[in-house]
């Protein structure tokens, strides 16, 4: 039986199969699961993890779901969707400069990685580094994602050297770079359980290598 799902209406999805509910919410199933995922990556969670998270059985999992892999690029696009809120509205605020984008950028950063209504650090950033070899696709993905986020860098510095606020002698894709590798340390101190002061503290010293006009 093809479970009924709410889709946050009142009312909708009052059938019930043999022996449990088939209705849940599969947003805050979703959810559950990016958290889950994200805590503690793809290797690390179980199937009984996930239903476990999600209030779900396993027939409603494999009918709403598919598979653990697809419930994964499902839920890193839910997080994508979240983070990119803060994130591109601060890089691409047209009202200030390149630096002081950066700037917030990290400041941001440092509030994000720490907060205490989900998971330390990024889902990103630590997610499909290790990877078993028949896993090679959750790998690519997962690099592909820290790569746009880096080219979103790269295209901010590169519109900044266009209107004049970066010289326009350096290397934008370098410099873009640089940052995203400091961005992803610092979800690695979040991760390890470094304060939002400090890293805050590692975001301003990485803001004294911008280059000088």
């Amino acid at each position: 039986m093809t479970p009924k799902i709410i889709t946050g209406k009142k009312g909708q999805g009052s059938k019930r199969g043999r022996g449990r509910p088939a209705v849940f919410d599969r947003a805050v199933a979703l959810q559950a699961a990016m958290k889950l995922f994200w805590e503690r990556g793809y290797e690390g969670t179980s199937f009984d993890d996930l239903i476990s998270a999600m209030g779900i059985s396993a027939s409603s999992f494999y009918n709403s779901f598919g598979s653990k892999e697809a419930l994964y690029c499902e839920a890193t696009r839910s997080y994508l969707e979240w983070s990119g809120q803060w994130f591109f509205a601060i890089l691409n605020d047209p009202s200030i400069d390149t630096k002081t984008a950066f700037a917030r950028l990290f400041e941001a950063t440092a509030e994000e990685f720490t907060r205490g209504d989900h998971p330390l650090g990024c889902m990103i950033s630590l997610a499909g580094t290790h990877c078993a070899p028949g896993m090679s696709n959750i790998r690519d993905m997962m690099a592909e994602h820290r790569a746009f986020s880096e080219s979103a860098m790269a295209a901010r510095i590169r519109k900044g050297a266009a209107d004049g606020d970066v010289s326009k002698n350096i290397d934008c894709d370098m410099l873009a770079a640089y940052y995203s590798a400091v961005a992803r340390g610092l979800a690695v101190q979040a991760r390890d359980g470094a304060s939002r002061e400090k890293l805050a503290q590692i975001g301003h010293l990485a803001m004294s290598a911008w280059p000088a006009g």
